[in-house]
């Protein structure tokens, strides 16, 4: 079947009559198409840092849960991923596969000896961190770098981390870097990552910096607001007030970040996968406004990852609504239909 789609395109709102030309969309008409919805139409939702594959820290990356973790994703309208960070190295049909989204990824974590889950990830030691990092993103394009993990541990110097974003950048890949602490979040803007992770803790004095830069922040707010509320409940000591403090504050930082001109993307970490739509709800709860919270986890992240929205010539991703989501977010939950790759896949 030739999927054809109308309706008001989002970011911009203009109606659009589209066909889907193999995975191309196209606005000359194509014989014998079939008009599968009629709406409001919004490119292919991303999940901009998600880790798929395994069902607990520490456990190996598994095929057939990859399989399932992706479907979730993609049953929430979600076209494609950015994994910073992977159990292991993905299968082949990665981010290829018809029945599942498209993908970057960063391959396994890179983090300091002692620091990280057991089990995950690479620890080259800081004198090989540049050259593992630029040898994975040779191979994917992306790399990622472990910045802080625990209250007192000891975080990557600023020389080593700005050597690995020269090697990374060498090669024509991009740098995500993981930070909860303040110290590694300044640490990761003073380097130029390209892709602040979490951030949670960052100073928002920092935020100015990181758009002149052309850093993005992707904060993963819905999971850290969810992990605060478990956390108030626990007994008081000096992880739980560290967390409590800086999750407390993260919503702030997010829409601070927008309002500076900082790139948001919408990412939801952890399990259960198919949770995009929380993190859009959270961002606009945060104070973003809905079409910047709803940008976050579709034209800006495809922007980003180098995806065209819905225009002639751009990969065929879609999501369809009755009416315009951003007027009531909860409506994203309710799609009329989902096109990966010109097929209709919900």
């Amino acid at each position: 079947m030739v999927v054809r789609v109308r309706g008001y395109a989002l970011p911009h709102g203009e109606y659009v009559d589209l066909y889907a030309d193999g995975d191309r969309w196209t606005t000359d008409p194509v014989a014998a198409a079939e008009l599968v919805a009629e709406g409001w139409l919004v490119p292919g939702l991303v999940d901009a840092h998600t880790h798929p594959g395994a069902e607990n820290p520490g456990d190996p990356l598994d095929e057939s849960m990859l399989r399932k973790h992706l479907h979730e994703h993609l049953d929430a309208g979600v076209t494609a991923i950015r994994s910073p960070g992977l159990a292991g190295e993905p299968p082949p049909w990665f981010g290829v596969a018809p029945d599942a989204p498209r993908a970057w990824h960063a391959g396994p974590w890179l983090a300091q000896h002692g620091q990280f889950f057991f089990g995950w990830g690479h620890r080259p030691g800081l004198d090989k961190l540049a050259e593992t990092a630029a040898a994975q993103a040779r191979r994917t394009g992306w790399a990622k770098i472990i910045a802080d993990w625990g209250i007192g541990d000891t975080v990557i110097p600023v020389d080593v981390l700005r050597a690995a974003v020269d090697a990374v950048h060498a090669v024509g890949g991009r740098l995500a870097v993981h930070t909860q602490q303040a110290a590694g979040g300044a640490i990761a803007v003073a380097a130029g990552v390209d892709s602040v992770e979490h951030g949670m803790c960052l100073d928002p004095a920092l935020l100015n910096d990181m758009a002149a830069r052309d850093m993005v922040l992707t904060p993963t707010l819905s999971v850290i607001e969810a992990s605060l509320a478990r956390t108030r409940d626990r007994p008081d000591n000096p992880g739980k007030r560290w967390y409590v403090e800086g999750a407390s504050a993260h919503p702030a930082l997010a829409a601070a970040a927008a309002e500076a001109g900082v790139t948001v993307l919408a990412g939801t970490d952890s399990l259960p996968h198919g949770r995009i739509i929380d993190e859009v709800r959270a961002l606009a709860a945060a104070g973003l406004r809905p079409h910047d919270a709803l940008g976050a986890a579709s034209w800006s992240a495809r922007a980003y990852l180098g995806l065209p929205g819905l225009e002639a010539g751009a990969p065929a991703d879609a999501v369809i609504y009755e009416s315009d989501p951003r007027l009531d977010l909860r409506q994203l939950a309710h799609p009329l239909a989902v096109i990966l790759r010109g097929n209709r896949v919900r």
